[in-house]
């Protein structure tokens, strides 16, 4: 009923920047937050960044002040600028989207995942 559909992962060298995107469609009647999770080999699914209906911004303490999260309300679209990249960001990138449909049932849905690799 809802489809995250993210883009703009890759490969880049350290300290270079990357910039994620993730578009949501379905029948969404309102999304209350997105938000960008992240999956390194081994490890938990941990929080990168979250962005609410009202614009307010929640960061891992690892991020804060290298990454950037934004959202396009009209277009139902979230995105990661990712700046000052290290190699321990290497994961794969989840986008997340809760809120409500058409029918008025609540959703909270992922995305994919996309591959995110920091290497030189």
């Amino acid at each position: 009923q809802v489809q995250l559909v993210e883009s703009g992962g890759g490969l880049v060298q350290p300290g270079g920047s990357l910039r994620l995107s993730c578009a949501a469609s379905g029948i969404i009647l309102s999304i209350n937050a997105m938000g960008w999770y992240r999956q390194a080999p081994g490890k938990q699914r941990e929080l990168v960044a979250t962005i609410t209906v009202g614009g307010n911004t929640n960061y891992a303490d690892s991020v804060k002040g290298r990454f950037a999260i934004s959202r396009d309300i009209a277009k139902n679209t979230v995105y990661l600028q990712m700046n000052s990249l290290k190699p321990e960001d290497t994961a794969v990138y989840y986008c997340n989207a809760g809120g409500v449909l058409t029918t008025w049932r609540k959703f909270d849905d992922w995305g994919q995942g996309t591959q995110v690799t920091v290497s030189s």
